[in-house]
């Protein structure tokens, strides 16, 4: 890397916070090492990838991970029709997304990885080993010096997923990253919904950070649920004929953005509707209906 004190200025002045999580992985892919990141969703940690692929100028190949990866689609296949009149010739394979990376020195950017199957899993401890891949009836693959191979994963959540083994975890430098700072958290918001009302803004935030501490809830939301939320809350408003501030305007964009990203705990009784809605109450202040209404007694009456 030519530059990487440069580098690291650049992708600080993009991104939001993360400047040591920036640091690591430019450290990590500079010494030829290949990272795979952990967090919850919603922690940029595929806008965090995609910026460093961009700053270094090198390709960056997606794989959503999934039970449907097999070694085949990963590494590529030969042209079944093709095999047919000229058999099986280089020019008719056709490569896949770890092909194509080992061949031009790209990043292949694994997301989810531990719902990817351990057999494609296997491939990749062989190319992460030996950076080279014996194809059958293609042969010897050597990867170009630039490829690495970045992956992220979501350490919390146990639907479609399977446990990483040693193996993995022994060829690889592991970041672990979780949600940043409400600050940072409300700056992302601004900086993505533009003419957003900051003040609006850092109530559906926390709003938002609520939702993960919350003692009836198993899953909380990320920051996509205030992006959602405040985008929705404008457009809402200009369907209603009024402001965010209207009725229920916001709570409802509230409701729309967030109710289908947090889950309720099991056996507890209350909808997310119904937490959502409480929460919302709290920060931007109770009902218009119950607005002014004068305190009852809090002792006897004097007589």
């Amino acid at each position: 890397m030519a530059d990487p004190a440069g580098a690291l200025e650049r992708l600080a002045e993009r991104l939001v916070g993360r400047r040591r999580e920036l640091e690591l992985v430019l450290a990590a892919l500079d010494a030829g090492r290949h990272v795979v990141i952990e967090g919850p969703p919603g922690t940029g940690k595929s806008t965090l990838l995609r910026a460093v692929a961009a700053e270094l100028g090198v390709g960056f190949q997606f794989v959503e991970g999934n039970a449907e990866l097999t070694p085949a689609r990963l590494v590529g296949h030969f042209d079944p029709a093709r095999v047919l009149a000229d058999g099986y010739v280089p020019e008719i394979f056709v490569d896949g997304p770890l092909v194509t990376a080992m061949r031009d020195g790209a990043l292949l950017y694994l997301e989810e990885l531990n719902r990817v199957p351990e057999e494609t899993l296997n491939v990749l401890i062989t190319v992460m080993s030996e950076r080279e891949l014996h194809v059958p009836r293609l042969g010897r693959l050597a990867a170009d010096p630039g490829f690495r191979l970045v992956a992220a994963m979501n350490p919390f959540d146990a639907v479609g997923t399977a446990r990483i083994s040693s193996a993995v975890y022994d060829r690889v430098c592991r970041l672990s990253v979780t949600y940043q700072s409400a600050d940072e958290e409300r700056d992302i918001v601004l900086r993505a919904v533009l003419g957003a009302d900051r003040e609006w803004v850092t109530k559906i935030v926390e709003l938002v950070r609520r939702t993960r501490e919350h003692p009836d809830l198993r899953v909380g939301a990320s920051v996509r649920g205030a992006l959602d939320a405040t985008a929705v809350v404008a457009a809402l408003a200009d369907v209603r004929g009024g402001s965010p501030d209207d009725g229920d305007v916001g709570l409802d964009a509230a409701l729309l953005s967030l109710s289908g990203r947090v889950r309720p705990r099991e056996g507890g009784g209350r909808t997310s509707e119904e937490i959502i809605t409480e929460l919302w109450h709290d920060i931007f202040g109770p009902p218009a209906a119950d607005r002014g209404k004068a305190a009852g007694p809090t002792g006897p009456t004097p007589g």
